[in-house]
């Protein structure tokens, strides 16, 4: 009896176990199934930020596909596009069915049979894996999933996404997840286009429109059958089987996408083998990161619009905007051709010219080539200074890479534009050192729009844009802004000026300082001239004095008041272009003023911003604001109409062109720059004002007499052919026709037309200009003087 108990006590622990391991058994499989069924909820809520951020309803509703920018001209001519991937969606009628047919056979056989998720696949996958073979078993659905949100970078990616095996699971999770949401809001034949419209398929082709573009030059509706596999096969590795640079691999697995769609039963058997047998025939074109043609305004106007989408939120590379803009394609297309068609004979002039004097035409002020200039040019370049940090203490070997030759493409005005030469680092610099640049632009002066933008000779060779980014001396171009600081204080057109020799006393930094403002023809006539003859004849004597009396200072806070934005300094020579370096940008602004009534109209070069469904995200208005009374803007056309009605004013050569029907008027001013350095152009007429100029990259490089220097010229002739242009183009509206009548009472007198004088009118009216060694060259016969004035 006494042994029961014990017996009991060693029995009781063997049966309890089994009810033990039961319930804990039990306990993980419900707190398993509980975080099974939790998993999918604590991955797209992500849960203590463990799994990273899943896409939001509204970005399921409004998926964000990269889309490239689009730029237009105002008559709505595309001219450009911005984008980081090339991409250009289109509707899924547009796409040929054969690639439907092909992604299917290739991509996912069962497409229209699951859900977003394919479970046979998947086990297919496991399997395969587990035999050493990787096949993937994603749907169409989820590498789109992947494709559109990005599922395995950046932020989608949690705390546990950077622990391997763990970062997979969770990113195939949110791939499942997010393709079931896709199939549930969207139909088979919508995903697929989503699909199309955002792979990868090589050679910076995002989307089917521009693979097909890149590829075979055609598009997404016209594809070949053999075209269409071998799209389809480059999605697998855009770069292993890419058919330009990989031909074979391309081939090959092309010829597995023909076979799977025979598989489907989408091609018959005898249409494979005979496709298969085609070579890839490829017509490839990589369309640049900016596309279009090269022009320097995209450029200003992808720097104004980038700065405004990061200030207000929008990417302009990936957010498929569209831009408009203020140029008109027709008088962009006028602009270039006369500009082009002038510098190509200016440059020929220009050869000729140093070649006949057996130089180069870097020179000094007395007209010597500099020394050593190519030498010490190139040491301010990016390629100096990454070859002298390359080869830093081997002055011999850099050296060496400077004067080695090879062969490279160059800009030339023959031909199509460019050719091929021998030549080394310094013989390259050289050659593009003897190249005359121009800059060139219009606006409509009553809104401020700019109409046409030419910033150089050639955007390829040349980026450099000689509108806005490039400043030069304006030369006798400034002279109005002086009888304009005249005119709004007291002056009129018929007060009167002696043209004599004067000396003109200031103080400069505490110190007693004079100049003596010389005449382009160190002669002074005597004559008591009108100031608007004196502008019209481009006087230095009488613009000095005049610059004196109405104080330099104030001439500076004119030119400011009506759009000069560059700093000037105030000394007595500011009146004759010497006191700073401005842009044709700020110059056409300021001339601008006076045809608008005394307004200044700020530049405007956009117009409008659409986002990619058409809404106007942000509209540009014109700005204005009164700089100047509307009498004396009045009086400063009249003033610049002197040019080509006063005897001998210096835009007397626009009489060769077709210009002057219908009672046409134009204004305008000429101007050049010390040893004919820059040549300029302003023109006015009752709708447009157009600047222009025209250089050598460097001051040091020019002509050296005004038969082919100044600016009368070198870029009045671009004006002159410009404005018969667009006068000739019915296209256009617009019309010769005089200025319009003053819009008020002008209390002034102006009406005072210098008579001709025979001596003292010249058959070719030379520009002055500021220079302090001309009187040698005229001494030693270099400079053929003209009349005198």
């Amino acid at each position: 009896m006494s042994a029961s108990p014990t017996l009991k006590t060693d029995e009781t622990p063997k049966r309890r176990w089994p009810n033990r391991l039961s319930r804990a058994i039990w306990a993980a499989f419900v707190i398993g199934a509980g975080l099974f069924l939790l998993y999918p909820i604590l991955v797209s809520t992500n849960f203590l930020f463990l799994f990273g951020k899943s896409p939001s309803l509204e970005e399921l509703e409004n998926p964000k596909v990269e889309q490239p920018s689009e730029l237009y001209t105002a008559d709505n001519v595309l001219i450009g596009t911005y984008f980081r991937e090339n991409r250009s969606p289109v509707p899924y009628n547009q796409i040929s069915p054969l690639l439907i047919k092909a992604l299917i056979a290739t991509e996912d056989v069962r497409y229209y049979k699951h859900s977003g998720i394919d479970p046979q696949a998947i086990v297919g996958s496991v399997y395969a894996v587990l035999q050493g073979d990787k096949r993937g078993g994603s749907t169409i659905t989820q590498q789109l999933a992947k494709n559109l949100y990005k599922t395995r970078r950046g932020e989608t990616r949690g705390a546990l996404g950077h622990i391997p095996v763990v970062s997979t699971l969770i990113s195939k999770t949110k791939e499942w997840l997010t393709a079931v949401e896709l199939e549930r809001r969207y139909t088979k034949e919508e995903i697929l286009r989503m699909y199309l419209n955002t792979v990868e398929y090589g050679s910076e082709a995002f989307g089917i429109k521009v693979a097909a573009k890149t590829f075979f030059n055609t598009s997404p509706d016209s594809l070949k059958p053999e075209e269409a596999a071998m799209l389809v096969g480059v999605l697998n590795n855009p770069t292993a089987y890419n058919p330009k640079f990989h031909p074979e691999s391309a081939l090959k697995r092309r010829n597995v996408v023909l076979e799977r769609m025979g598989q489907a039963r989408f091609l018959k058997a005898g249409a494979v083998d005979s496709l298969q047998k085609l070579p890839i025939a490829l017509d490839y074109k990589v369309v640049k990161h900016i596309d279009g043609p090269d022009t320097y305004f995209r450029g200003a106007v992808g720097q104004f619009v980038n700065d405004w989408c990061e200030q207000n939120g929008y990417d302009m590379y990936r957010d498929g905007l569209r831009i408009y803009t203020t140029i008109d394609s027709r008088m962009q297309a006028h602009a270039e051709e006369a500009l082009q068609k002038r510098m190509k004979t200016l440059q020929q002039q220009f050869d000729r010219f140093w070649r006949n004097r057996g130089g180069n035409p870097w020179v000094d002020d007395d007209g010597h080539e500099i020394p050593n200039f190519i030498e010490t040019q190139i040491k301010r370049t990016e390629l100096y200074k990454e070859l002298a940090d390359r080869y830093k203490g081997q002055p011999a070997r850099l050296d060496s890479v400077l004067h080695a030759k090879h062969p490279i493409k160059v800009f030339t005005w023959k031909g199509d534009g460019d050719t091929t030469l021998v030549m080394s680092p310094l013989d390259s610099l050289a050659y593009y050192k003897h190249f005359l640049h121009a800059g060139m632009m219009t606006m409509d002066p009553f809104t401020g729009q700019v109409k046409a933008w030419v910033g150089g000779i050639n955007f390829r060779f040349f980026k450099y844009d000689h509108v806005k980014q490039g400043k030069r001396q304006p030369g006798s171009t400034f002279k109005p802004f002086v009888y304009l600081t005249a005119l709004d204080n007291g002056y009129s057109p018929c007060d009167r000026i002696r043209d004599e020799r004067v000396t003109i006393k200031y103080v400069e930094n505490g110190k007693d300082m004079e100049w003596q403002p010389k005449n382009v023809t160190r002669s002074y006539t005597g004559t008591n001239m009108t100031l608007r003859h004196a502008m019209a004849r481009s006087v230095n004597s009488v613009t000095a004095q005049l610059t004196e009396k109405v104080g330099w200072n104030n001439v500076a806070q004119y030119a400011h008041k009506v759009g000069i934005q560059s700093k000037l300094l105030d000394v007595p020579s500011i009146g004759l272009g010497s006191a700073g370096d401005v842009s044709v940008y700020e110059m056409v602004d300021a001339y601008s003023t006076f045809v608008n009534g005394g307004f200044r109209s700020e530049p405007q070069f956009i117009t409008r911003i659409e986002d990619r469904n058409g809404n106007v995200i942000k509209q540009f208005d014109p700005r204005q604001k009164r700089a100047i009374s509307p009498e004396t803007a009045w009086l400063m056309l009249y003033m610049l109409r002197g040019g080509m009605d006063e005897p001998g004013g210096t835009s007397q050569a626009l009489w060769e062109y077709d210009l002057w029907n219908n009672n046409n008027q134009i204004g305008g001013k000429t101007g050049t720059t010390s040893n004919y350095s820059d040549g300029w152009y302003m023109g006015v007429s009752k709708d447009l004002v157009t600047g222009v100029w025209v250089g050598g990259e460097d001051r040091s490089i020019h002509f050296t007499n005004s038969q082919q220097g100044e600016g009368g010229r070198m870029a009045l002739p671009i004006y002159g052919t410009y404005m018969e242009k667009l006068y000739q183009d019915k296209n256009l509206d617009i019309t010769m026709g005089p200025f319009p009548k003053p819009s008020v009472k002008i209390t002034k007198k102006y009406n005072c037309v210098s008579p001709a004088e025979p001596r003292q009118r010249r058959d070719t009216p030379v520009d002055s200009i500021v220079t302090d060694d001309l009187l040698e060259r005229i001494n030693s016969g270099t400079i053929a003087v003209p009349d005198s004035l």
